[in-house]
């Protein structure tokens, strides 16, 4: 599909978190190329800079801005999303790719300090993000707010106690808010839709360089988790909407 295309994204407004790492990049291309109009947002001014600008030049004609926004903030989050409501006109969808890792050798030598940064990162920004995006994604005939979660979630290991009851808290949030999608949409159905992607761990072409003989067994190649992010618009809201989509197997 092109920017030309009559696509599920074509003329959509895509606000994108979390959008400077590998997942980003590949995610805000897939987009662009599926003719939405994409709003990055990153801590890391000068890493989202060229993720943007990579998206740019790779689909000449595609609108994709991008600004440095504390998702930690629930106010700077809002303006965020009014902002982009208020300029594009519109706003269609939220994709949730703020992440990080903190873990332990085991579960006894567990650190609660990364809890709390773990609690602040991938519990937070959600938080932050759903409250501020939610009416905007109300007021669209097509809105989706996408978290990326983890296999771990529902199956914690000893030594990623904190990331995966972040995660799993994560996924809680977001089932709640597709509660609400469902509540809003009556008999005749959600409108709207919150879903979750859950991938065991992610990889792109850089990480394979780094690690030649490495298999990655189970991990979802960054560019497929991008084409499975645009095809949530492909699918009705009440296909998607409260439900896990898993882009690896069942724990």
């Amino acid at each position: 599909m092109n920017g030309n295309g009559n696509g599920a994204l074509n003329g959509a407004v895509i606000a994108v978190a979390g959008a400077a790492g590998a997942a980003g990049r590949a995610t805000l291309l897939q987009l662009a190329e599926a003719g939405a109009t994409v709003v990055a947002s990153d801590a890391h001014a000068e890493r989202l800079a060229e993720a943007v600008d990579a998206a740019r030049y790779a689909h000449g004609g595609a609108t994709v801005t991008g600004e440095t926004v504390d998702l930690m903030d629930l106010a700077a989050a809002r303006d965020w999303a009014m902002r982009t409501e208020k300029e594009f006109g519109r706003v269609d969808g939220l994709v949730h790719l703020v992440g990080g890792w903190r873990g332990s050798a085991t579960f006894g030598e567990t650190d609660l300090a990364d809890w709390d940064f773990l609690e602040n990162l991938l519990i937070r920004t959600v938080q932050n993000t759903s409250l501020a995006f939610h009416e905007g994604l109300k007021r669209s005939d097509r809105g989706r707010y996408v978290l990326v979660s983890a296999a771990g979630a529902s199956k914690p290991t000893a030594g990623n106690a904190a990331y995966a009851a972040a995660k799993a808290a994560a996924e809680a949030w977001t089932l709640a808010m597709g509660d609400a999608f469902r509540k809003a949409g009556g008999e005749d159905g959600p409108v709207a839709a919150a879903t979750i992607l859950v991938v065991k761990a992610l990889v792109h072409d850089a990480m394979r360089a780094e690690r030649p003989n490495a298999k990655f067994a189970g991990f979802t190649d960054v560019k497929e988790l991008a084409q499975a992010i645009a095809g949530v618009w492909e699918r009705p809201a009440g296909e998607v909407n409260g439900n896990r989509l898993w882009l690896t197997e069942k724990p």
